[in-house]
C-alpha cells in the first residue's frame, strides 16, 4: 500500500511538472512575439523616417524595410493650411500604414507615430515649425502619390519603397494660420501642437473620413508651405 502511494505521488509529481512546463513554454512564446512585434515596430518606423522624410532627398532613392510578418498599405489622409480661418491650401498627403499583431505604425505628413493597443506615441514629429521671434511657420508636406496598395507577408519580409521627390515650395503671405492634419490618432498630435504653442482643437472637415487635429498659431506670421511630392513606389522583394 505504502508503495501504491509512492508510485501516485510521483505520477502526480511529474503531472505538476509538465503542466508548469507547458505554462511556462507558452509564457515564453508570448515573451518571444511580443518582443519580435516590438523590434518590427522599431524596424519599420526607423525605414519609414528615412523613406518618407521627404524634406532631405531630391530625385531618386530606394530604401528597404523589412518586418517578420504584417501588412503595409496606404490609405487617404489630408492636409490642410488656414489663413484668417480659411481654407487655402489642402494637399492630399496620404499616409502609409504597417499593421501588425494589434499594433501600428504609421507615416503621415513628415511624423511617424506608433500605436499599440491605443496607446499612440510620436516616433517623428510632424514637419510644421515656428518661430515666434521672427513670425514664422513653415510646413511641410510629403505626399506619398501612389495608388492605394496593401503588401502582406510573414517569415520575414523585405519591402523596397522608392521615391524621386520633387518640391513645390508656396508663399503663403502674412495672415492668422493653422494647420489641418487628418488622423485617426488625435492625441499624439494633440499634444505635441500644444507643446508647441499652439491652440489646438479637433474638427470634422468636408470630404474626410476622420476627424482633423487643427493646430492654430497665435499672431500674424509669414506661412510658408513646402510639398514634398514623393512619387513613392512600393515593392515587395
Amino acid at each position: 500500500m505504502r508503495a501504491q502511494s509512492h508510485v501516485v505521488g510521483v505520477a502526480l509529481m511529474l503531472g505538476v511538472a509538465v503542466l508548469a512546463l507547458g505554462t511556462l513554454t507558452a509564457g515564453v512564446g508570448t515573451l518571444v512575439d511580443a518582443q519580435t512585434a516590438t523590434a518590427d515596430a522599431q524596424r519599420v518606423a526607423d525605414g519609414f523616417d528615412r523613406a518618407l522624410a521627404g524634406a532631405e532627398q531630391t530625385g531618386t532613392a530606394s530604401h528597404d524595410i523589412t518586418f517578420s510578418e504584417g501588412t503595409i498599405r496606404t490609405t487617404n489622409r489630408t492636409l490642410r493650411i488656414l489663413s484668417n480661418g480659411t481654407i487655402v491650401e489642402t494637399v492630399e498627403v496620404g499616409a502609409v500604414v504597417y499593421d501588425h499583431d494589434g499594433g501600428r505604425v504609421v507615416a503621415l505628413a513628415g511624423a511617424v507615430v506608433r500605436d499599440r493597443g491605443g496607446s499612440a506615441v510620436l516616433a517623428d514629429p510632424p514637419s510644421v515649425a515656428h518661430s515666434t521671434p521672427n513670425a514664422v511657420l513653415a510646413v511641410g508636406a510629403p505626399a506619398i502619390g501612389t495608388d492605394r496598395l496593401s503588401i502582406s507577408g510573414d517569415g520575414g519580409v523585405t519591402t523596397t519603397f522608392r521615391t524621386n521627390v520633387s518640391h513645390d515650395r508656396r508663399d503663403l503671405g502674412t495672415a492668422n494660420f493653422a494647420v489641418a492634419i487628418e488622423t485617426t490618432t488625435p492625441a499624439p498630435f494633440r499634444r505635441h501642437f500644444t507643446a508647441q504653442g499652439a491652440r489646438v482643437t479637433t474638427r470634422s472637415l468636408a470630404g474626410d473620413e476622420h476627424t482633423s487635429v487643427v493646430a492654430a498659431y497665435p499672431g500674424l506670421r509669414q506661412g510658408y508651405l513646402v510639398v514634398h511630392d514623393l512619387n513613392l513606389e512600393v515593392h515587395n522583394g
